[in-house]
């Protein structure tokens, strides 16, 4: 079970902590990519992307930055945004706090970037009282939902763009169990919303 929109009153729990959305005075929306690089996937979202002429922001995990180095870099050759996902795809309700900011540390000897997205969502407020010192931590406001195998691509595609909305932060995944899903509705997403005269942004 996920929610697809993120209730305001999230926002208004972790205040200025906590990115969840970015301004909803311009009609601008953020892709971001969560989990990856992984080889041939990520390529064809670069190729996507490329090709729709999109900036996106691709929240990696660093064991997968250590294991396929070529692939990683051609996100940032490509000028996309970089964020860190912690170094082994941490839960952080499930991580006493000190094991969880050096696995996000461990990150930093491969990239350095402010941007952090917890894996899941999932993050103490001891856990962001600890972070928001070096980092800032973004979550969401729109989940595609394709990393679920009950989703199909119409449903993906849908739950994007029925609920888009100016400041958007929108968040497919970069990992083969997402990947029948965001395949279909990604370039079929990016080409709703320029239709509907949204503008792409990076974080």
């Amino acid at each position: 079970m996920y929610l697809v929109k993120s209730p305001k009153l999230f926002n208004k729990i972790t205040n200025s902590n906590v990115i969840w959305r970015m301004s909803p005075k311009t009609p601008d929306l953020y892709l971001t990519f969560d989990d990856g690089p992984v080889p041939e996937l990520t390529d064809e979202i670069l190729r996507i992307l490329r090709e729709k002429d999109v900036p996106a922001t691709f929240f990696c995990v660093g064991d997968n930055v250590r294991k396929y180095p070529e692939t990683f870099w051609k996100i940032v050759d490509d000028g996309h945004t970089i964020g860190n996902h912690t170094y082994n795809h941490k839960n952080g309700w499930k991580t006493p706090n000190a094991l969880y900011s050096a696995n996000i540390k461990k990150f930093d000897n491969y990239y350095s970037t402010r941007l952090f997205r917890p894996p899941y969502g999932r993050i103490k407020p001891s856990q962001i009282r600890i972070l928001k010192k070096g980092y800032q931590i973004i979550l969401w406001s729109l989940l595609s939902g394709d990393f679920d195998p009950g989703t199909s691509p119409g449903k993906c595609y849908n739950n994007v763009v029925n609920n888009l909305h100016n400041g958007a932060i929108i968040v497919f995944h970069d990992n083969i169990k997402a990947a029948k899903n965001m395949r279909i509705a990604l370039p079929k997403a990016i080409d709703y919303a320029r239709k509907h005269n949204y503008r792409f942004r990076s974080l």
